[in-house]
This record gives C-alpha cells, structure tokens and sequence, in this order.
C-alpha cells in the first residue's frame, strides 16, 4: 500500500473511550476528515500508535497518546469520464462551481453508475480532481439532491478540498436556495407555533431547528426525530405569495446546517411541504379555487421538487477571497411561478 500523507494526532484531555469517537474530536477541522472516512481509515490499517496498527473503532485511547494516520494514493477512479455538457459558473486550477441542472445525480452510486456530475467532471477537469472524496466522489464536498438544481463547489485539489469541507462543518458557507412551497408561512399561526422546533425571528423569518434522521420505518426517507438522528437549522422567508387565501408561496430558504433532504424534511415538518415532492410531499394539491385551474395543474403536473440551489458563498481555500455565485431560476421553475402569478 503506497503512501502519499500522514499526519500525527495527539489525544487531547479527557478523551472519548474509542479511538473514532476521540479522532473525529480531535483530528483538526481543516483536514476535512468525516467519521465515515476516519472508519474506513481505521478499517483499511492506516491508523497507528507507537508502530501497531489500529483496526478496531472501539479501541481504547489515552490523554497524549500519538495517532499517525497514513494516507494510501488516491485509488484509480472507478467512474468513467463522460462527455456530458456541464454550465460553468466559474473555474481556477483549485476548484470548480457548476449549476446543476435537476435530474443530475451527483455522483455514481448503484443503479446510477453513469451520467453523474463526477462523470461530466472527469471528462471536464481531466485528473485535477482532488482524490480525498475516494473512488467514486472525486472532489465533491457537498451535494443536492438528484432533482435540485443549481449550484455546487467541487474541489480539483486535496488542500482545496480540506479548506472547503472545513467551511461547510462550521456552517460557514452561504447557502440559498429558492423553494415554492404549500401554503404561506405566517408568524400569525398560531399551528406553526405550537409545533416543535419552530419559531419566528424578526422579519418574519421562520426558523426551524430540529433533530434529523432516518425515518424509523422508510430508510430512503429522512424525519424529523425526538431524540438521536443530527442538528440541523434551517431558515425561511416568504419572498412572493401566491392565490387566495395563502395557496403557495415563493421562499428564500438558508441553511445552518447541511442535513439530508433537510429543507424538504423541515418544510414539510412546518406544513409547507414543496410542490412537486414527492417524497414529503404526500398528494397534496393545490386547489382550483385558489389559484386557477391552470395554477393547479401546472402544480400538480410539476414533476420534481421545486427547490433550487440558487446562492453559494465561501472563502476561497488558497486565495482567501470571499466570493458568492449565484444562479438564475431554471426554465421549470420561472414557468411553474409563472402559472401561479397568473
């Protein structure tokens, strides 16, 4: 096993029992090493102290004792490299932002082993990929879902990539995106402040803070969770309102966090689930008698989530400039607002 890295941890007082618990405290954040990656690292015998391997998660560490990880090359990338067009907003030799269109998957996983973002990067960027996201995820540090569109950074180097997943663990990255939901969020109802975890800010900002995680029952689906699962955070301001009384509405969500599905989990967990999703989404409808006949079906026939990623700002890992994109409304999502103001 060729190694390219290693870097030395000490255990800091009054550690966790296990040796993942005390690394994922420990490791510095600028690494940009999650426990998933720590597990792996530990299970494929890239951990030590004093010279032995450590491949047992649950091995027990002491205050002061020097962890050496080690690193291995960068594994040939499964994924093939695809000719598939990609809308650049901007590009240097450290990274890379694109606008992904909806019905783009991130990156390959089973069942989608082709025409992935990682596929159209690697025919785009070539090898300057940054090789920490493993096999199959070269240079991603963050994702939205396949049927969100818009804007995504990807790193092309490991120092990059390190810099940019330490943004996003300390919730620094400016995150907007734009959704059409169910319904007008208003801090007069008295429903949204009875429900747990949610709140109104000044300026009519709906803040929703919850724990999430795998629904107990539908593993593909997220829930909001009375106890175990993450933090997550999220904020909402109506932007545009739509149809009498309150039908739907156009919102500017932000996140604190970075969850999965976690504006769809929190809007539907407020009773403003977004139009078009059908996973949190249940059948609801909007009705013909709030917005028109031609609202309604435009609503009921829009064919995915009406989310959009449409603002990301970060400090850049090498330059430590501060740059914001951002991404116009796709074409569906400007036809379905379209139908709803008319």
């Amino acid at each position: 096993m060729s190694m390219s890295r290693r870097l030395t941890v000490t255990i800091g007082p009054n550690p966790p029992e296990r040796l993942d618990k005390a690394l994922a405290r420990d490791v510095p954040e600028a690494e940009g090493l999650s426990r998933s990656r720590l597990a792996k690292l530990i299970a494929a015998g890239g951990v030590r102290r004093f010279g032995t391997v450590l491949d047992d998660p649950k091995a027990k560490v002491a205050e002061g004792d020097a962890i050496e990880l080690a690193f291995c090359d960068p594994v040939e990338v499964a994924a093939r490299a695809e000719a598939i067009p990609l809308a650049v907003v901007h590009e240097d030799s450290h990274l890379i932002v694109v606008d992904k269109p909806a019905g783009m998957v991130v990156h390959p996983a089973p069942g989608t082993p082709a025409g992935t973002l990682v596929n159209a990067l690697l025919a785009h960027c070539g090898d300057s990929l940054s090789g920490i996201g493993g096999e199959k995820r070269p240079g991603i540090v963050h994702r939205i879902d396949k049927e969100t569109s818009g804007l995504l950074v990807v790193a092309k180097t490991d120092k990059a990539h390190a810099g940019l997943a330490a943004q996003f663990a300390a919730h620094s990255v400016e995150r907007h995106y734009r959704a059409v939901v169910h319904g007008v969020p208003d801090p007069g109802d008295p429903r949204l402040r009875g429900l747990p975890g949610v709140s109104f800010e000044a300026g009519g900002v709906l803040r929703i803070a919850t724990q999430i995680g795998r629904h107990r029952t539908d593993r593909q689906r997220q829930a909001v969770l009375a106890a175990g699962g993450r933090h997550a955070v999220t904020r909402a301001r109506v932007v545009e309102s739509f149809g009498t009384p309150g039908a739907a509405a156009l919102v500017d969500c932000w996140l604190e966090t970075g969850r999965t599905h976690q504006i769809r989990v929190h809007m539907a967990h407020a009773g403003h689930a977004l139009i078009g999703d059908p996973v949190y989404g249940g059948r609801r409808r909007l009705s013909e008698r709030a917005v028109g006949s031609a609202a309604a079906s435009a609503a009921a026939a829009f064919p995915r989530q009406a989310l959009h990623a449409a603002t990301l700002g970060f400090v850049h890992p090498e330059t430590g400039e501060t740059m914001t994109f951002e991404s116009r409304l796709p074409d569906d999502l400007q036809e379905l607002l379209a139908s709803l103001r008319g």
